[in-house]
């Protein structure tokens, strides 16, 4: 470039300009080259990925083979540990055979190595079990998840599966209504339904865990193998129970409760026994069969530890309820979980067999007998509550009393658990089970009705105390007649009852009718004498020789006497329709004939005299359409 310059400036052109042009075509040549050689860079940098991209596999390949050296250089070096072993068990072997008497030091040398040489292979035997151990526990613990509540939802019979994601929900009850869920257990057939247990432990897994507990329990780790499957098992056993919504409640925490949130939680309860029985105790059962298959006794001793927690909470719960104080209200649950109870028995007879599981076979048993014993108990309890019922409420209008209606609908409901309460009966008596049921549906009735001949005695009108009496035997006798008591109490026990609502009736109409009767006869009004009322057989002749002071007074008193019945007992409440036209027709059969001659005969008497209307205000019509407004309750006081 120098040459170039000074060429330039020999040949006169302008310096300055010239070396300017140099410097720009050096520059343009400098980028040029500078271009290649990135671009050439670049190239590299590409090949060089693509070779490490091709080498790679290469490379994992050289890291498997230098691992699998390394593996068998460590194989090998605890090859050569053993292999010693053996050849100093060949040399000892050997010193041994020949005897003591040639070497007798070296025949106790030998004796020492050998009791060396099995101290080492104890040692190795000790090392491989507890690889095999910690190798079980890891695959169990590995395979062992909780089952979430809707696959376990799943493997119950659709009528079972719950809508809303609450297995147990059973809507709030209150009142002296008694509730009670049993219509619901019944509904598709339950005792035929088919249960899925769930597969807890993948099937391709079981036959490994199966041969690893073999070596185990021939190795003599059988307590290690029994503690390992417990601890990894019943965790998860308890934790599904826990997602499915089990809880752990004492008997504190029961007595505490409300009892529309007990009632709730008794029904969850009835639906988790089914679930924890039929699925989850059934499917630890299949999976214990597997993995101890050959050893019986470790098998149950290995189910009866897993299972014995989940157990007891569920069954904690059931004596806590059964032991609760007792209350009519709780007669229907208690008989509902003796009901689940004793469909689950032949199931818990087969789950939980062997010696290991007699505890919670009994625990089961036990619970039966004593919710079965708590609901008998609370028959007598209600019978007597019956009987012996205080409540000052009483109703006014003579209807029926809401203590009737209450124990009417506890019998109804009875008749849905005849087959649970015939099993119940059986428990304790040998007897025809029917029977029983018949005489304790019967003595209930009799202390109902001997209760509200009791609570009749609080009226001081004699007529409504027998109407009382009439509509609340007669609401008995209809309710029976409409249900399965029928069957049970038998037509002797219906026609006697209605023989007593007739009595009763007669007696209303005795005691509210008689005195008003008396105005309409002719003793007294007539010289002719006589003491039959008017159109029941007396004279129906002319009225001569009666007072028309006297027929005039008796037409008053028969005016304000009947005035009096109708404002009083058009107040009276006969609610059954046809009773109720019943006794209205009775009485119109009495007073109407009995009016009506009267008006004829000692009519003309008052209608010859002054302002007749004021003595014969009412024509029989007008009797018949005011006895038409009796029984209906017409007040302004609230309706008991």
């Amino acid at each position: 470039m120098v040459v170039a310059v000074a060429a330039a400036a020999a040949a006169g052109g302008d310096p300055l300009s010239e070396r300017a042009a140099l410097m720009r075509e050096s520059l343009q040549k400098s980028q040029t080259i500078t271009d290649s050689m990135v671009s050439i860079l670049g190239s590299f940098d590409h090949r060089l990925s693509a070779l490490e991209t091709a080498m790679r596999p290469t490379q994992i390949r050289t890291h498997s083979i230098r691992k699998a050296h390394e593996n068998i250089d460590k194989t090998l070096k605890a090859a050569e540990v053993v292999l010693s072993q053996f050849d100093i068990f060949r040399q000892a072997e050997a010193k041994i055979l020949k005897g003591p008497h040639e070497d007798l030091e070296s025949y106790l040398a030998a004796i020492d190595q050998l009791r060396n040489n099995l101290r080492f292979f104890y040692h190795l035997l000790a090392k491989s079990i507890s690889k095999l151990e910690e190798e079980f526990k890891q695959i169990l613990l590995s395979y062992s998840k909780p089952v979430e509540p809707d696959r376990l939802f799943e493997c119950l019979p659709s009528s079972l599966r719950p809508s809303t994601g609450s297995p147990g929900h059973q809507g709030d009850s209150g009142g002296n209504n008694p509730s009670h869920t049993h219509a619901d257990h019944h509904n598709g057939n339950l005792e035929n339904a088919v249960y899925t247990p769930p597969t807890l432990i993948p099937p391709r897994i079981l036959p490994l865990l199966h041969d690893l507990a073999l070596h185990m329990v021939h190795a003599g780790h059988q307590q290690q193998l029994l503690k390992d499957y417990r601890d990894s098992r019943s965790t998860v056993l308890e934790e599904s129970l826990r997602k499915l919504g089990v809880e752990k409640l004492s008997k504190d925490d029961v007595q505490r409760m409300q009892w529309e949130l007990l009632e709730a939680k008794i029904g969850n309860w009835i639906h988790f026994m089914r679930i924890a029985v039929k699925l989850l105790f059934a499917g630890e059962r299949k999976v214990c069969d597997q993995i101890f298959e050959g050893f019986d006794s470790l098998r149950d001793q290995c189910f009866a530890e897993v299972t014995a927690s989940s157990v007891t909470v569920l069954l904690s719960f059931g004596e806590a309820i059964a032991r609760s104080k007792r209350s009519p209200e709780k007669l229907f649950v208690l008989l509902d979980m003796y009901e689940i109870m004793r469909e689950l028995h032949s199931e818990i007879e087969v789950l939980f067999k062997g010696k290991a599981c007699n505890e919670i076979r009994e625990s089961a048993l036990g619970l039966t007998k004593r919710l079965a014993q708590t609901a008998q108990d609370t028959f007598g309890d209600f019978e007597e509550a019956v009987e012996k019922d205080a409540t000052k409420t009483a109703v006014s209008d003579g209807t029926v009393h809401p203590l009737t209606s209450y124990v009417i609908n506890y019998v109804k409901f009875l008749f849905d658990y005849q087959s649970t309460l015939k099993q119940l009966f059986q428990e304790f008596e040998n007897g025809d089970d029917t029977s029983q049921l018949a005489s304790v549906t019967m003595r209930i009735m009799q202390a109902l009705q001997t209760n509200l001949e009791g609570k009749s005695k609080q009226y001081k009108d004699a007529a409504l105390t027998h109407l009382f009496l009439m509509n609340n035997i007669h609401y008995m006798v209809r309710s029976v007649r409409r249900s399965e008591a029928k069957d049970l109490l038998g037509d002797d026990w219906v026609q006697r009852h209605r023989r007593v609502v007739q009595q009763h009736a007669n007696q209303y109409r005795r005691n509210a009718w008689a005195k008003i009767l008396q105005c309409l006869t002719i003793q007294g009004v007539s010289s002719s004498g006589g003491s039959s009322a008017a159109g029941l057989g007396g004279d129906t002749g002319n009225s001569s020789g009666a007072s028309r002071a006297l027929v005039k007074d008796r037409f008053k008193t028969f005016n304000m006497q009947f005035e009096e019945l109708h404002q009083k007992q058009s107040q009276w409440t006969v609610p059954d329709t046809e009773l109720r036209e019943s006794l209205r027709l009775a009485v119109a059969e009495v007073l109407l004939p009995a009016y009506r001659s009267f008006v004829k005969r000692f009519g003309p008497l008052v209608e010859g005299g002054k302002a007749p209307q004021k003595y014969i205000k009412y024509s029989a019509e007008d009797l018949e359409h005011m006895l038409g407004e009796f029984f209906e309750g017409k007040t302004n006081e609230p309706r008991r």
